[in-house]
Formats: C-alpha cells, sequence, structure tokens
C-alpha cells in the first residue's frame, strides 16, 4: 500500500496522464491541488513509484506515464464512487438490453 503523499502524487499523475495523453513531468504534479510538495520532492516519490512498478519513463528526459499497476491502485483506491445521470444510465440499460436481444439461446 501506498503512503498518503505517494497516493496523492499517484493520482495527480494519473489524472493528468488522461487529460492530456503526455507524459507528466514534476512541475505539472506541483501545480495540481491535491499536491502541496516541492518539485524535487514530487521527482523523488515520482523515481520511488517507477521503482515500485507504478509510473513508467519513456525516455530520459520525458515525464512519467502510468502503468497498469497505476491505473488499478487508481481505481480500487483514489477514485471515488461516480454518479450517471438520467441520459448515461439509460444508454447503458439499452446498450445491454440490445445485447440480450441479440443473443440467440439454444
Amino acid at each position: 500500500m501506498l503512503d498518503e503523499r505517494k497516493a496523492e502524487i499517484l493520482g495527480a499523475v494519473v489524472e493528468a496522464y488522461i487529460e492530456t495523453a503526455q507524459p507528466v513531468g514534476s512541475s505539472l504534479v506541483a501545480s495540481s491541488e491535491s499536491v502541496d510538495v516541492s518539485s524535487s520532492t514530487i521527482r523523488n516519490e515520482m523515481a520511488l513509484l517507477e521503482s515500485e512498478g507504478y509510473l513508467d519513463q519513456p525516455h530520459t528526459s520525458a515525464g512519467r506515464i502510468p502503468t497498469e499497476k497505476a491505473y488499478r491502485f487508481f481505481v480500487d483506491n483514489l477514485l471515488g464512487p461516480v454518479r450517471l445521470d438520467r441520459v448515461e444510465n439509460q444508454q447503458i440499460k439499452s446498450f445491454f438490453d440490445n445485447m440480450t436481444k441479440d443473443r440467440i439461446y439454444i
């Protein structure tokens, strides 16, 4: 399990990567409202997260990208419950209703 600071940094990296689809650097994480430490501390923690398999660095001068392990941790521990609106609920219901109708039972 990650300590609170690493979890906050990992969450900021995952969210930034989801938004930008670009490797995330420490300066971007430092600008996040959820992280309140210096860029150098963030770099150190990101290096530890990389050694623990949560982040990957595509090349030396790039920021870091989340690994599958990072996404799993994010979903299981950091992402709160998501409320769907009425339209989204109906779309999901319709999708599964159509899948059931299309299936042939023998």
